[in-house]
């Protein structure tokens, strides 16, 4: 396997490992007779992929990354990062990174807000908004609720937002459903 589709193929499978895990952990024990089947494949399935999904890289790429990520986690900062460099380094018609919300409130009490906020960014500047926003606020925050809430309106100005925009997006929490419903797909 080449080096260009050795990271991908790492973080799909790293990916499914997690998501395996989460199902494993969540399962309702059993009943007799009610017995879930050992062998062949589990789907684990979420919504499909929309308009509605900030996405970058081609929708109908051959790879398609869908991410729950939680701005205020250091690993999710961390995978941020090398999924920028893959979309930059592959051609944008192979893969496709779609970015959902799982802000893990009783963790990161910050991360719910700025999951709003980063909607509030794609409400105001589109595809390109989001990126830009959701980007800036990795690179800035320190993790683990480091970040002082204050920035986000800052943030958004210097990304080229309209602050008083995003103010009153932010203000409303417009989006709280919509983050909800992320994270409980």
């Amino acid at each position: 396997m080449n080096q260009k589709t050795l990271i991908p193929v790492s973080i799909l499978i790293a990916g499914l490992l997690i998501a395996g895990a989460v199902f494993y952990s969540n399962r309702q024990p059993t009943s007799p007779g009610n017995d879930v089947p050992t062998d062949g494949p589990i789907e684990i399935a979420v919504n499909p992929v929309d308009e509605n999904d900030w996405i970058r890289g081609n929708v109908d790429a051959k790879i398609r990354l869908i991410e729950f990520s939680d701005t205020e986690c250091p690993f999710c900062k961390r995978l941020h990062g090398t999924m920028n460099e893959i979309i930059t380094e592959y051609d944008p018609s192979e893969v496709a990174w779609i970015y959902r919300h799982l802000p893990l409130s009783q963790l990161h009490s910050k991360a719910g807000i700025e999951a709003v906020a980063t909607e509030c960014a794609g409400e105001i500047g589109g595809q390109e908004g989001f990126w830009n926003y959701t980007n800036q606020l990795y690179e800035e925050t320190p993790s683990n609720n480091g970040l002082d809430l204050a920035r986000l309106p800052e943030i958004a100005s210097e990304v080229g937002l309209d602050r008083e925009a995003f103010e009153v997006c932010l203000d409303e929490n417009r989006y709280a459903e919509e983050v909800q419903k992320d994270a409980t797909d």
